[in-house]
């Protein structure tokens, strides 16, 4: 794509002319201009109104296409981790509303992209999650975001009404009767990934990305060697700060096991060769656990509807009907809360220790988590199943 000698023009490779330049600190964007001289002109237009408008105190029409830029780059400028998600909620609604000026935003101008999304199957939560990224666009512009002449980008945001989220999936914590009936169908390097997952309560990509040089190993007492792993902040939802995990005597039994497979993964797949090949058989580490092999399993231990996050539930639940603390809960399962210490001390790391162990094997919560599964069966019921990709559940 050439740049023209008016900075700003470009020639893109079908032939057409966009605009993509700045001017007193807003950004002028345009595609498919049929000639140079069309977006020149239009570059110029703009960049005189832009100016006229500063002068007199006016505020410009700018388009939610401009404003999910400057939103983008305003996160990606702060290094926010949100900024792709974002992104990729943006996007649709971009390609649907992105002409709209913001000051014309409201529930009525936004159906078309929320009726489109329920046309293609998307869950309300989803909807939502979009619809809130354009609200807090709006809220940047009607209190931060300000145009040379001083006057934000809005006078006032719009109130932008969520959906009513009568289609949301609940939680699909595991029965142990269930439990053993996936491990029996899971292959080798799943069954160890899931069993680690039911000891310790953390997310799938967290299991998937564990390194050995995150270990350290500490002796709660004389005769007991544990494993902590302290996980990076990138590696956390959020990204606030970093987070440990405390192994129990079972996933401490995994851990050690892995030993010795992988220079720096802990879970890893063998991945065969072809006799003859001349290719040595090699570890590989375990992309995701929501693979084929995953689906396969979890079908033929019909539990269809079940998610590798159900996993972390399945550890929540578990840990309530042990009676450990909300605060210990808290902090095995990474929830954030204001009045938590980012910092462990060695009394710390025995109460998750013991508050894992209390979960290892079934006890006197059994029954009381196969009733909870008959009323997670019952409330399935009211949920509308024949939506488009249901059976790709993760």
């Amino acid at each position: 794509m050439g740049r023209s000698k008016q900075s700003g023009v470009y020639q893109d490779a079908d032939g057409s002319y966009e605009v993509d330049a700045r001017y007193r600190h807003q950004r002028i964007r345009k595609r498919g201009f049929q000639s140079h001289q069309e977006a020149t002109d239009y570059l110029i237009a703009q960049k005189e109104s832009i100016r006229l408008q500063g002068e007199q105190g006016v505020r410009p029409a700018i388009t939610l296409r401009q404003a999910a830029t400057q939103l983008i780059e305003h996160k990606e400028a702060l290094n926010r981790p949100s900024v792709e998600t974002d992104a990729h909620l943006l996007k649709e609604v971009i390609k649907i509303c992105g002409s709209l000026t913001i000051d014309r935003i409201c529930d009525e101008t936004l159906k078309p992209f929320v009726h489109a999304r329920q046309a293609a199957g998307r869950k309300t939560k989803t909807i939502n999650n979009a619809l809130g990224v354009v609200r807090h666009i709006c809220e940047l512009a009607a209190t931060e975001w300000r145009l040379p002449n001083g006057l934000t980008w809005l006078d006032k945001a719009p109130k932008i009404t969520m959906l009513e989220t009568e289609d949301q999936r609940p939680p699909r914590p595991l029965t142990w009767a269930e439990q053993a009936v996936l491990l029996e169908n899971l292959p080798e390097h799943l069954r160890k990934m899931a069993i680690f997952d039911l000891n310790t309560g953390v997310r799938e990509n967290v299991v998937c990305e564990l390194r050995w040089e995150w270990e350290v190993q500490i002796n709660l007492d004389p005769e007991r060697l544990v494993s902590i792993f302290i996980v990076p902040r990138r590696y956390v939802k959020g990204r606030k700060a970093e987070r440990i995990i405390v192994c129990n005597s079972v996933a401490q039994e995994i851990v050690d096991g892995q030993r010795g497979l992988h220079p720096e993964y802990v879970f890893t797949h063998y991945r065969q060769v072809k006799p003859g090949s001349g290719k040595v058989p090699i570890h590989k580490p375990t992309g995701k656990m929501n693979n084929t092999a995953w689906q396969s399993a979890r079908a033929k231990a019909g539990l269809d509807d079940l998610h590798v996050h159900d996993l972390r539930h399945t550890v929540g639940m578990r840990l309530r009907h042990a009676n450990v603390s909300e605060r210990t809960q808290d902090e095995i399962l990474w929830h954030s809360k204001k009045d938590m210490t980012s910092h462990y001390a060695v009394a710390q790391v025995r109460e998750i220790y013991d508050a894992l162990e209390s979960i290892k094997q079934e006890g006197e919560a059994g029954e009381t988590l196969n009733l909870l599964a008959l009323l997670r069966r019952a409330r399935m019921k009211s949920i509308p199943q024949n939506y488009p990709g249901h059976k790709k559940t993760a």
